[in-house]
Formats: structure tokens, C-alpha cells, sequence
């Protein structure tokens, strides 16, 4: 089965998205691994970037996993865009609205939860990270 991780990269705050995305999702990062964790040899690298993170993957439900990074500074920072956007689907109304509240606290909301024409329990925002999330859940079908 194919399944679609999104994968995040910061400039140096990826711990504290994590961290933030854990209290919303709950569970245990499944790897978190810093830049000072594989030493690269030949290369030295100030302690500031042996601080960031490598890698981290958090499991979220079934077989969804969020991934992410910091940026090595060494080889230049990210630029951030409004090109990705994260969509969940939730089981009940209850799951959509804890998730939204959680992810959406301190961020910018597009569209509040409300019925969609498609059928659904809906909503978009940006969080305090920039990150662009939908929430959806299927009312079950007649």
C-alpha cells in the first residue's frame, strides 16, 4: 500500500513544530535524529547546527507519518511558500474539531469548520508555522 508522508524542512525551529504537532496528535516520535548525531567526516560543524535536527518522524494515526527537518545553514536556508498543504481526515466531527482547534491555535484561520457542498464537516487554516491544513470529515452517505 502507498501511503503520502508529508515531509517539512525548517530553518532551526523544526523541534519546537514537532513538539507542537505531538501535543495536537499525540504518540512518540518514531525517530528524531540531529545533525551533531552523524558526524559527517571531514566536515566540522558549529555547534548551533549540530543542534538541529536531521530528521524527525512522528506517526499519526494509521499509516500517516509527518517527517520534517531543519535546514543545514551551511548549505543555505529554505524559503517557505504556500505551495503544500496537509489534508485530514478525520473519523467524527469530534476528532475534525479537536484537530482544528489544536493545530489552528495561534494561526490563521481560512475557513472555519462548517458544512461543505461535497457532504462534509470542513475547514482550512494556516498554523503558527505557516503550514497550510484542510480537515475533513465524510458525513457517512445515505
Amino acid at each position: 500500500m502507498t501511503t503520502v508522508n508529508p515531509y517539512f524542512c525548517f530553518n532551526g525551529n523544526c523541534e519546537e513544530v514537532f513538539y507542537f504537532y505531538k501535543s495536537v496528535f499525540g504518540g512518540e516520535f518514531s525517530q528524531l535524529a540531529r545533525f551533531g548525531d552523524m558526524p559527517m567526516p571531514g566536515q566540522e560543524m558549529p555547534e548551533e547546527v549540530k543542534k538541529r535536527i536531521m530528521h524527525v518522524a512522528l506517526p499519526i494515526g494509521g499509516q500517516s507519518i509527518l517527517m520534517g527537518s531543519d535546514s543545514n545553514p551551511m548549505m543555505g536556508d529554505v524559503n517557505f511558500g504556500q505551495n503544500i498543504s496537509i489534508s485530514v481526515q478525520a473519523d467524527t466531527k469530534a476528532e475534525a474539531d479537536r484537530i482544528f482547534n489544536g493545530l489552528s491555535a495561534g494561526g490563521a484561520v481560512t475557513m472555519p469548520m462548517g458544512d461543505a457542498p461535497w457532504g462534509a464537516y470542513f475547514g482550512m487554516f494556516n498554523d503558527k508555522y505557516g503550514i497550510s491544513w484542510l480537515v475533513n470529515h465524510d458525513y457517512p452517505k445515505n
